[in-house]
């Protein structure tokens, strides 16, 4: 999975803590870490969802303004047949 620097300094501050990915084959699991350049990031959760649930509140815990916000970004991205939410935290240093 791979994540701008941005939205890893986002997650790092604890201003997100939710990324959204459509994809044919997962390629993190709960409970798994992810390395990367600011360090090591958790997978908390995974749910497989619809993109049409996306609630305004999880929209904002991934950092976007709204629904419709979200809705934009998503219209960008690669299509995918599985739709999830994942639950993401920076392991302490």
């Amino acid at each position: 999975m791979l994540l701008k620097l941005a939205l890893l300094e986002d997650i790092k501050a604890g201003k997100v803590d939710v990324i959204f990915r459509r994809w044919n084959r997962p390629t993190v699991k709960p409970g798994g870490t992810l390395k990367t350049k600011l360090g090591l990031l958790s997978i908390l959760s995974i749910t497989d969802m619809s993109a049409d649930d996306v609630t305004d509140a999880d929209a904002k815990r991934a950092g976007f303004k709204d629904v419709p916000d979200f809705r934009k970004w998503l219209d960008t991205m690669k299509e995918g047949s599985l739709f999830q939410r994942i639950e993401v935290a920076f392991e302490e240093e």
